[in-house]
Protein backbone atom coordinates (compact mmCIF):
# COMPACT_ATOMS: atom_id res chain seq x y z
CA UNK A 1 0.00 0.00 0.00
CA UNK A 2 1.35 3.38 -0.66
CA UNK A 3 2.19 6.09 1.88
CA UNK A 4 2.65 9.44 2.30
CA UNK A 5 4.47 11.08 5.62
CA UNK A 6 3.50 7.67 7.16
CA UNK A 7 -0.19 7.73 6.26
CA UNK A 8 -1.43 5.06 4.13
CA UNK A 9 -2.85 6.78 0.69
CA UNK A 10 -6.62 5.60 0.45
CA UNK A 11 -7.94 5.65 -3.09
CA UNK A 12 -11.09 6.67 -3.94
CA UNK A 13 -12.21 3.25 -4.80
CA UNK A 14 -10.92 1.82 -1.75
CA UNK A 15 -12.82 4.63 0.51
CA UNK A 16 -16.32 3.05 -0.97
CA UNK A 17 -16.03 0.00 0.99
CA UNK A 18 -15.43 2.52 3.99
CA UNK A 19 -19.69 3.82 4.25
CA UNK A 20 -19.31 5.88 1.56
CA UNK A 21 -20.54 5.19 -1.94
CA UNK A 22 -20.25 7.42 -4.73
CA UNK A 23 -23.74 8.90 -5.03
CA UNK A 24 -22.98 10.57 -1.52
CA UNK A 25 -19.81 11.60 -2.71
CA UNK A 26 -21.45 12.90 -5.86
CA UNK A 27 -24.03 15.03 -3.74
CA UNK A 28 -21.28 16.22 -1.10
CA UNK A 29 -18.92 17.23 -4.03
CA UNK A 30 -22.30 19.28 -5.42
CA UNK A 31 -23.06 20.71 -2.34
CA UNK A 32 -19.69 22.01 -1.96
CA UNK A 33 -19.39 23.27 -5.61
CA UNK A 34 -22.73 25.17 -5.08
CA UNK A 35 -22.10 26.80 -1.77
CA UNK A 36 -18.54 28.31 -3.62
CA UNK A 37 -20.31 29.27 -6.47
CA UNK A 38 -22.74 31.20 -4.25
CA UNK A 39 -20.15 32.92 -1.88
CA UNK A 40 -17.92 33.70 -5.33
CA UNK A 41 -21.35 35.78 -6.67
CA UNK A 42 -22.20 37.20 -3.28
CA UNK A 43 -18.73 38.76 -3.25
CA UNK A 44 -19.23 40.46 -6.29
CA UNK A 45 -22.65 41.98 -5.46
CA UNK A 46 -20.65 43.14 -2.24
CA UNK A 47 -18.15 44.53 -4.45
CA UNK A 48 -20.40 45.78 -7.40
CA UNK A 49 -22.08 48.40 -4.74
CA UNK A 50 -19.54 50.58 -3.44
CA UNK A 51 -19.49 51.87 -7.59
CA UNK A 52 -22.88 53.33 -7.12
CA UNK A 53 -23.39 56.53 -6.06
CA UNK A 54 -24.59 56.85 -2.43
CA UNK A 55 -26.75 59.03 -3.00
CA UNK A 56 -30.38 58.90 -5.09
CA UNK A 57 -30.50 60.55 -8.01
CA UNK A 58 -34.73 61.07 -7.85
CA UNK A 59 -34.19 62.75 -4.57
CA UNK A 60 -31.41 65.02 -5.83
CA UNK A 61 -33.64 66.62 -8.87
CA UNK A 62 -36.04 67.49 -6.38
CA UNK A 63 -32.79 69.15 -4.42
CA UNK A 64 -31.49 71.52 -7.66
CA UNK A 65 -33.25 74.67 -7.37
CA UNK A 66 -30.78 76.15 -5.50
CA UNK A 67 -28.01 75.05 -8.54
CA UNK A 68 -30.44 75.38 -11.00
CA UNK A 69 -29.92 79.45 -11.16
CA UNK A 70 -26.16 79.13 -12.31
CA UNK A 71 -24.96 76.04 -12.85
CA UNK A 72 -28.02 74.94 -15.26
CA UNK A 73 -27.72 77.70 -17.64
CA UNK A 74 -25.53 76.57 -20.29
CA UNK A 75 -22.37 79.62 -21.00
CA UNK A 76 -23.49 81.58 -17.85
CA UNK A 77 -21.15 83.98 -16.01
CA UNK A 78 -21.32 85.67 -13.12
CA UNK A 79 -20.05 88.77 -11.87
CA UNK A 80 -20.20 88.36 -8.23
CA UNK A 81 -17.37 87.76 -6.57
CA UNK A 82 -15.55 88.06 -10.07
CA UNK A 83 -16.46 87.07 -13.63
CA UNK A 84 -15.76 83.38 -14.48
CA UNK A 85 -17.84 81.07 -16.07
CA UNK A 86 -19.93 78.50 -14.11
CA UNK A 87 -19.05 75.04 -14.06
CA UNK A 88 -21.63 72.34 -15.66
CA UNK A 89 -22.46 69.34 -12.89
CA UNK A 90 -23.78 67.12 -15.09
CA UNK A 91 -21.57 64.43 -16.14
CA UNK A 92 -18.89 65.20 -13.30
CA UNK A 93 -18.03 62.59 -10.70
CA UNK A 94 -19.90 62.10 -7.88
CA UNK A 95 -17.06 62.03 -5.13
CA UNK A 96 -15.74 65.26 -6.22
CA UNK A 97 -19.25 67.15 -6.01
CA UNK A 98 -19.49 65.93 -2.45
CA UNK A 99 -16.26 66.31 -1.66
CA UNK A 100 -16.49 70.46 -3.59
CA UNK A 101 -19.88 70.44 -1.09
CA UNK A 102 -17.71 69.65 1.64
CA UNK A 103 -15.06 71.99 1.11
CA UNK A 104 -17.65 74.75 0.44
CA UNK A 105 -19.24 74.12 3.71
CA UNK A 106 -16.19 74.01 5.67
CA UNK A 107 -14.61 76.64 4.71
CA UNK A 108 -11.83 74.91 2.75
CA UNK A 109 -12.86 76.19 -0.32
CA UNK A 110 -14.42 79.88 -0.70
CA UNK A 111 -17.22 81.49 -2.38
CA UNK A 112 -19.88 83.26 -1.31
CA UNK A 113 -22.89 81.73 -2.72
CA UNK A 114 -21.80 78.27 -2.98
CA UNK A 115 -20.75 78.38 1.38
CA UNK A 116 -24.07 79.87 1.78
CA UNK A 117 -25.87 77.07 -0.52
CA UNK A 118 -23.21 74.25 0.87
CA UNK A 119 -24.34 75.58 4.42
CA UNK A 120 -27.18 74.90 4.42
CA UNK A 121 -27.30 71.12 3.01
CA UNK A 122 -27.12 67.88 5.15
CA UNK A 123 -24.74 64.93 3.89
CA UNK A 124 -27.38 63.05 2.31
CA UNK A 125 -28.42 66.17 0.11
CA UNK A 126 -24.99 66.64 -0.90
CA UNK A 127 -25.11 62.51 -2.00
CA UNK A 128 -28.48 63.26 -2.91
CA UNK A 129 -27.39 65.89 -5.37
CA UNK A 130 -24.31 64.49 -6.15
CA UNK A 131 -25.60 61.51 -7.42
CA UNK A 132 -28.22 63.27 -9.42
CA UNK A 133 -25.43 65.21 -11.35
CA UNK A 134 -23.21 62.21 -11.81
CA UNK A 135 -26.21 60.63 -13.84
CA UNK A 136 -27.08 63.60 -15.75
CA UNK A 137 -25.05 64.32 -18.54
CA UNK A 138 -26.27 66.87 -20.62
CA UNK A 139 -23.00 67.47 -23.27
CA UNK A 140 -19.49 69.03 -23.01
CA UNK A 141 -18.66 71.48 -20.14
CA UNK A 142 -18.47 75.16 -21.37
Amino acid sequence: MASCCGQPIISRKSRVGQGRNDNSTRESEGKMKFTTMTLCASALLLLAVPAQAAGDPRAGQLKTSMCAGCHGIAGWRTAYPSVYSVPKLGGQHADYIVAALKAYKSGERSHPSMTAIAGSLSERDMDDLAAYYASSYSGAAN
